[in-house]
């Protein structure tokens, strides 16, 4: 069972309020234009929408995917990086800021600031973290972007040139977390983001169990999934009937330092078959399968309860 996360129940209110002030029918029309903008590659503005429109679309449909996407990457960040604390996170094309909020709840301390174009994003972004530091401006055009332990672009990158990249990374005083959607095009450009770091000294955190070559060759690709439940508004919106979603997604993290990386692992979802559970790992050594049977006890349990992006490999955490 992949884990159920939530954005936090205020944004969730508060996601409500602004869908209710522009309308259904709006929202819903909206909602569709973004849809169409999104998996054309196009950046969310793309659609020529009214602002308030534009955002309470992008808070219903798109918000909470981003939240539990980055949700899952930070949690790795924050596993793997113990002896390096974060104080500060600058989330580059922050929207309406979900890759923060899921930032918050790994590195309550930090201190965010959100970096965006889109004043109508930037609103509400303001309304989700009262807190944080605010930059409206383009990453495109910046010459540098302010240092921060933290560096994070979730859903973002596609809409910036490669050189941005080598920017942020040059204010990541820690780590840099880069997140695109599951799909062959965002793990081509989450993988072009990863040889190009480790090429110039960065170091692994996640999802790899090494800093070698990605062992993966086209038509097959790295991603992973974070389930998403939908609202009743979500559901109306999108005519979808099941209660829920799966977001599919390609990430990586990398340090400053070397950080404690995990033996293996689980590339696609777990198969359970009676007696045994098969899973298919990515380790230093290139992909596998881990076929794992019920009379190794203590492995069985674990892997009957490992879920797709997990790490494995290490007896120590089997309980």
């Amino acid at each position: 069972m992949i884990e159920n996360v939530q954005l936090p129940p205020h944004i969730r209110r508060l996601i409500e309020d602004r869908a209710e002030a522009v309308g259904f029918a709006a929202l819903r029309r909206a909602a569709g234009a973004m849809s169409d903008a999104y998996r054309a590659g196009a950046p969310a503005d793309a659609a020529r929408l009214p602002a308030a429109e534009r955002a309470a679309a992008y808070m219903v449909a798109r918000m909470p995917a981003t939240f539990v996407a980055a949700h899952r990457a930070l949690g790795e960040v924050s596993e793997r990086l113990r002896a390096s604390p974060i104080g500060s996170v600058l989330d580059v094309g922050a929207g309406t800021g979900a890759a923060s909020l899921a930032a918050r709840h790994w590195f309550p301390d930090a201190a965010i600031t959100l970096l965006d174009r889109d004043p109508a994003f930037a609103d509400a972004a303001r309304e989700c973290l009262p807190g944080a530091a605010q930059r409206l401006e383009n990453a495109a055009r910046l010459e540098a972007f302010p240092p921060h332990d933290l560096v994070v672009a979730a859903y973002s990158l596609n809409e910036l040139p490669r050189s941005v990249v080598l920017r942020m990374w040059s204010a990541a005083r820690v780590a840099l977390v880069a997140i695109e959607p599951g799909t062959p095009a965002g793990f081509d450009l989450i993988r072009g983001v990863r040889d190009e770091l480790l090429g110039r000294g960065a170091r692994m955190i996640a999802p790899c169990p090494a800093e070698t070559p990605c062992p993966l060759r086209v038509p097959d690709w790295c991603h992973f999934a974070a389930r998403v439940e939908r609202s009743s508004l979500h559901r109306r919106v999108k005519d979808a009937g099941l209660n829920y979603e799966d977001e599919k997604f390609s990430y990586v993290a990398l340090a400053r330092e070397p950080a404690a990386l995990a033996p293996a692992r689980i590339i696609r979802r777990p198969d359970h078959r009676p007696g045994l559970v098969v899973l298919r790992i990515c380790r230093a050594d290139g992909i596998a399968a881990a076929r794992v049977r019920r009379r190794d006890r203590r492995a069985f349990r674990a892997a009957h309860g490992a879920e797709w992006g997990d790490a494995w490999g290490d007896p120590q955490s089997w309980g």
